[in-house]
């Protein structure tokens, strides 16, 4: 499949980016790994105008650990988050969940950012991002704004990301020494996941869920009852509590439903 006829502007800096997207509007997408956005255009899903690149920004790539919380720059490859000294201490969740992301070409050219604005429901990474209850930053013409990661995710491949708007960073707090675990189901490897589930434990546990609902979205009854001591089976029993799983090719509601269970068991036993 051949995208739609497209103009190219590279953007070599934040305020760069931002001024190109003031002046392009809504006919512009911005482009950094391109594994999200370039599979829509080759099937004429997604038709913007006006490409901005803003992968060689490499100001927007880094992992710091900064007292309580670890920051990464929303251009940081999937690769660097999985292979990262301080996230493997402090965050091993997302190091891990990242190692699950597409292949290894996926990885070392996709960043945390791309997945994060794309908004699949069906995507690793915000499950992760979910579960540890981070913060993410967004720049714009009025400057920057902090937004928690429950309300990140808007709607079906929707964020809280605007049109003239840039996220530039993850803030993560630290949960080191915590368990914590990842378990998703598929088809074959490479395959997106017909459901997942990241689980953070700790003080203020949280459960992100993959593939059971049109945004990605946590299971907070399950979090209440394993933070009130609840039993196992308890727990595993509200894995699909409020949840809205889609029925497709891969599986339908219901198959869903007990497949979060199965995966939230498999979660807390590991």
């Amino acid at each position: 499949m051949i995208p739609a006829k497209f103009d190219y502007k590279p953007a070599q800096s934040k305020e760069e980016a931002l001024s190109l997207l003031a002046e392009y509007g809504d006919e512009a997408k911005l482009l950094a790994g391109g594994h999200s956005l370039l599979p829509l255009m080759k099937l004429r899903l997604a038709t913007p105008e006006v490409l901005i690149d803003i992968g060689a920004m490499e100001d927007l790539s880094y992992i710091q650990d900064k007292g309580d919380v670890v920051a990464i720059g929303a251009l940081t490859k999937h690769r660097q988050v999985e292979q990262s000294d301080i996230l493997k201490e402090h965050i091993p969740l997302l190091a891990h969940t990242a190692s699950h992301v597409g292949d290894p070409q996926v990885r070392n050219r996709g960043t945390i950012g791309g997945s994060l604005c794309h908004g699949d429901p069906a995507s690793d990474l915000p499950a992760a991002i979910l579960a540890t209850r981070a913060t993410l930053v967004i720049s714009g013409p009025s400057g920057e704004r902090k937004v928690e990661s429950d309300a990140f995710f808007t709607d079906f491949w929707e964020t809280e990301v605007k049109e003239d708007e840039l996220l530039t960073e993850i803030i993560v707090p630290k949960h080191t020494g915590e368990s914590w675990a990842y378990q998703k189901f598929n088809r074959r490897a490479q395959d997106w996941a017909i459901v997942g589930c990241a689980l953070q434990a700790g003080d203020n546990p949280g459960i992100g869920m993959v593939n059971m609902g049109s945004t990605p979205v946590r299971a907070v009854d399950a979090e209440n009852a394993l933070k009130s001591g609840g039993s196992s089976k308890e727990v595993c029993e509200l894995a699909d509590s409020g949840l809205t799983p889609p029925t497709d090719i891969h599986g339908n509601e219901s198959y869903r439903r007990d497949l979060a269970k199965v995966l939230l068991q498999r979660a807390l036993e590991s």
